[in-house]
């Protein structure tokens, strides 16, 4: 046992989960979790979609009361449960993946709302914004307490969002997705202030699909699996074979497994692309892409990979280029336009510009091929719809209800397989995936590189943009590395060896040139 192990395991725990347990009707969403945390300590929770962890963090909320014999515990002492107000009394504060700001108030109104300073009854302003600038200072920032949270990055709202919780005391802080909207910078600042707390002897639970931030900043992990407690792992057992092993239930040997075989790069190109320019970012961009190959985009947030994406396939306007697609030129002005050449796009943002949350499975699988469907008359044919969204559950292995079921219900993995049966829908010559697994677990990504290696021995070529390296190297064939919108060069295999890891990080970051 490691010196930090044996320290945790030495103190007395701040929060004792034990024995929860939670049913709705005949689903059991928990089944005897127990969970041990201590002060200044980073805990992480991890598991697939559906595990438990969500239903777990909302029975230490309060949101939800556990059954019969379970319990919590605050410094050895039982609190009480199924109250949202006694739980943030207790020290217990949540932040969620979407945040619960109010853009339109300051950053102290924000921190103190529902809970705002007063003298003589009414809101005492000067004193909130002392005392928010004061936890503002605890946390190493240097926002002010009067700027407009909708002036505020997406990195400034999370420490606002942190800030809110210290206001109530809190002792224990769970985090869900933190940076699954953040930048580099914005992550590496967030880091920064959790080392902060934790060593102001704040416990942190943090929730997070991506391996690289729970090996860098996780004292523990404990695994859930189909709603029951696997196993728990100090820092110095991590290792990726051994969580995803815990977490789905079989090795990771076949996790990056690739069927497929490499495409002749002499030949059969399905997509060339020549000196993309977008006026502003991107300059004089070339790439030849092949039927049945995956190439990836690699490079830093802010390199320019989605911009090139969205300028092939017409979703802003070019100021110079070519396209050619099997050979031959095409004008591209517009997504319907791409369509109708062969080109399918996975959008990284499947919330705000891919699904509709509010409509049915069956209606944002046919919402590409909707012509298909008419009728004489100006009538839609519904049943040929919902054999095509039978069919796409089946084949993608959709977990849902049934065809009708809001597209919004789903968890992440299933959201982004609904989309890519949307794309499959209009018979593509080339599919551009920009972030596929972004915000999926672990089971849900090791499905959609399977259906990705299936589109590749199909014939189909894919371009995937990925800010996930082992991601990169474990599904690509080759690699362009994009640096300050430009393609700074080519990582490919060689002599049976696998893509290296660092030659594409010296291409990204400019080291190749020193």
């Amino acid at each position: 046992m490691s010196a930090a192990a044996q320290k945790l395991a030495s103190s007395h725990p701040v929060l004792e989960m034990r024995h929860i347990s939670k049913t709705f009707g005949a689903i059991r969403a928990l089944q005897d979790v127990s969970l041990t945390v201590h002060a200044g300590e980073l805990h992480a929770l991890m598991g697939e979609n559906g595990a438990g962890k969500s239903t777990l963090m909302k029975v230490l909320s309060g949101a939800y009361r556990p059954d019969a014999g379970g319990e919590i515990l605050i410094d050895g002492k039982p609190a009480a449960t199924g109250d949202p107000i006694k739980a943030r009394a207790a020290g217990i504060a949540v932040i969620y993946q979407e945040l619960s700001l109010a853009p339109n108030l300051t950053v102290a109104q924000n921190i103190f709302l529902g809970n705002e300073p007063r003298r003589f009854g009414i809101v005492d302003r000067d004193q909130c914004n002392r005392r928010a600038n004061e936890i503002i200072a605890r946390l190493g920032v240097f926002f002010s307490a009067r700027a407009l949270v909708s002036r505020l990055s997406l990195g400034e709202r999370q420490l606002v969002e942190i800030a809110r919780a210290l206001s109530t005391n809190a002792r224990i802080i769970v985090m869900d997705e933190p940076t699954t909207s953040l930048t580099s910078r914005e992550t590496d600042s967030l880091f920064e202030v959790i080392a902060t707390l934790k060593a102001q002897g704040i416990a942190i639970i943090y929730i997070s699909h991506r391996m690289e931030e729970v090996y860098h900043l996780a004292d523990r992990v404990s695994v859930l699996r189909d709603s029951g407690y696997v196993g728990t792992l100090d820092r110095a057992d991590l290792n990726a074979s051994r969580l995803v092993s815990m977490m789905v239930g079989r090795d990771l040997s076949a996790f990056y497994k690739k069927d497929h075989r490499p495409p002749d790069l002499k030949r059969a190109v399905a997509l060339s692309v020549r000196g993309m320019s977008d006026g502003r970012l991107l300059k004089n961009c070339s790439l030849d892409l092949h039927k049945g190959e995956v190439l990836a985009l690699a490079g830093l947030v802010g390199s320019g990979r989605t911009e090139l994406a969205r300028l092939i396939f017409g979703a802003d306007r070019r100021s110079a280029g070519t396209l050619e697609v099997d050979g031959k030129p095409i004008s591209i002005g517009s997504p319907r336009e791409a369509l109708d050449a062969g080109i399918a796009y996975l959008t990284e943002d499947r919330k705000e510009l891919g699904l509709f949350l509010d409509m049915s499975i069956s209606d944002n699988i046919s919402m590409g091929v909707l012509a298909r469907d008419a009728l004489s008359g100006g009538f839609r044919d519904f049943s040929a719809a919902e054999r095509r969204a039978a069919k796409a559950i089946a084949d993608l292995s959709i977990r849902a209800r049934s065809t009708q079921a809001n597209a919004g219900s789903l968890s992440g993995g299933n959201q982004q397989k609904v989309l890519l049966a949307r794309l499959l829908e209009t018979e593509p010559k080339v599919v551009i995936l920009d972030e596929p697994t972004r915000g999926v677990d672990v089971g849900a990504k090791s499905e959609i590189y399977r259906l990705i290696d299936n589109l590749a021995n199909r014939g189909i070529a894919i371009l995937m943009i990925s800010s996930e390296l082992p991601e990169v190297i474990g599904v690509a064939d080759r690699v362009l590395v994009m640096r300050d919108g430009a393609i700074a060069g080519e990582v490919t295999a060689s002599g049976g060896e696998p893509l290296r890891q660092e030659a594409i990080m010296e291409l990204a970051t400019g080291a190749a040139q020193e």
